[in-house]
């Protein structure tokens, strides 16, 4: 492990909301030092930033990296494809800036054998938390690739399959969903029940669990269930935002999801039923997470990566699309950063650049704070002190 002296830099302090001229003092993959005067020591390596600016590394909260953002998505590849593919993901996500990620629903497991191989130092990629199959009714949105569970003792089950192969997280299906043929956004799918038992099952261990959930009843059903986070929301009332604050879950809303496959259309390859869920719900799902911001639900980063365009390079992006709605430039970095570390757990160790936290950043050649297209021009990527990417 080295001693590294990122220097001639200007450091993002996502939580006073300012911006500095200093420079950073790795040692192995730990902070030692941040500020400006810093003295170099002479055993370190010394990384020239330019004027450059250097922010906590970026978490993406919600992806998929087992699934091609493909117009029409097929879940026949082999396990061997899908791996190879995963791994070109990855890499995606390090040189666009991403540095952590959440995956909620993988294919058989390699999602968490990747997170394994990962944090083992058999390749470079994001630090990861993984939720192995998706739980879901029979039929319903995410089967293909899903656990399919139907009544409380088979979704405990579910659950309690997810945790013996290794997933950190619950993900759990309370609604139809845009992608699945035959199911629709607005309709419940596991009862309250059935997510209540798998959810239990999680927290039973300290794993938190989030749930797909686009229609409001089922919305409600998880957030009684005691889900951790919501993903998606289409639509939301007051007693979603009251129950979330009260209750510290966090929104996930993933608007590039809905996003790339609205300014892509039919034309791109996208099929008819799709674009028709989508035309239906694209401007109540921007309402309901401008109202949500204003209620002051917490709000983290997720954009559903692997969904038709949706590619594992445009994490950033999600930043653009949440100020274009209404969010104010730092609040957006925030649940890229802050937000998306307490969220996944991690605030101890990531989302803000600080003595004793893992070095996990990432530079920019211009300031995302004052203008938010920056964060889509990554030019250095550091996790656990390691510089994985750098233009």
């Amino acid at each position: 492990m080295s001693t590294k002296f990122f220097t001639n830099c200007r450091i993002m302090d996502v939580v006073q909301e300012k911006v500095f001229d200093g420079s950073v003092l790795v040692d192995g993959s730990t902070i030692q030092e941040v500020g400006a005067n810093l003295t170099c020591p002479p055993e370190a390596q010394v990384i020239d930033l330019g004027g450059k600016v250097l922010m906590p590394g970026m978490f993406n909260c919600h992806t998929h990296m087992c699934l091609a953002p493909e117009a029409d998505p097929h879940y026949d590849n082999d396990d061997c494809q899908v791996t190879m593919m995963a791994l070109q993901h990855l890499k995606k996500f390090i040189d666009s800036g991403t540095t952590f990620i959440r995956d909620v629903g993988g294919i058989d497991y390699i999602d968490v054998d990747l997170r394994n191989g990962a944090r083992s130092g058999g390749f470079a990629a994001p630090d990861m938390q993984v939720a192995g199959k998706c739980i879901c009714m029979t039929g319903g949105h995410g089967w293909s690739m899903g656990r399919q569970a139907d009544g409380v003792d088979d979704c405990r089950r579910a659950a309690r399959e997810q945790l013996r192969a290794g997933a950190d997280w619950i993900k759990v299906m309370a609604t139809g969903g845009v992608m699945t043929k035959g199911v629709e956004p607005g309709s419940p799918q596991l009862n309250e029940d059935e997510l209540r038992a798998a959810i239990e099952e999680g927290h039973k261990v300290g794993a938190k669990a989030c749930t797909h959930a686009q229609g409001m009843t089922g919305i409600k059903n998880a957030l009684r269930a005691g889900v951790d986070s919501i993903e998606h929301g289409f639509f939301m009332d007051d007693w979603c935002f009251d129950w979330m604050k009260a209750h510290n879950v966090f929104y996930v809303p993933t608007l590039a999801a809905m996003y790339w496959i609205y300014v892509s259309g039919t034309e791109a390859g996208i099929q008819d039923y799709v674009m028709r869920k989508v035309n239906n719900t694209f401007a109540a799902h921007r309402d309901t997470f401008l109202r949500a911001y204003k209620a002051g639900v917490k709000i983290a980063l997720g954009t559903d990566a692997g969904t038709p365009f949706n590619g594992h390079e445009k994490t950033a992006y999600e930043m653009v699309l949440m100020t274009e709605a209404g969010m104010t430039n730092w609040d957006a970095l925030k649940t890229g950063t802050v937000n998306a570390a307490e969220l996944c757990g991690v605030s101890d160790t990531l989302g803000t650049v600080e003595a004793g936290k893992r070095a996990n950043f990432t530079v920019f050649a211009g300031d995302p704070s004052q203008e938010i297209h920056a964060v889509m021009d990554c030019r250095m990527t550091v996790v656990g002190g390691e510089i994985l990417y750098q233009a």
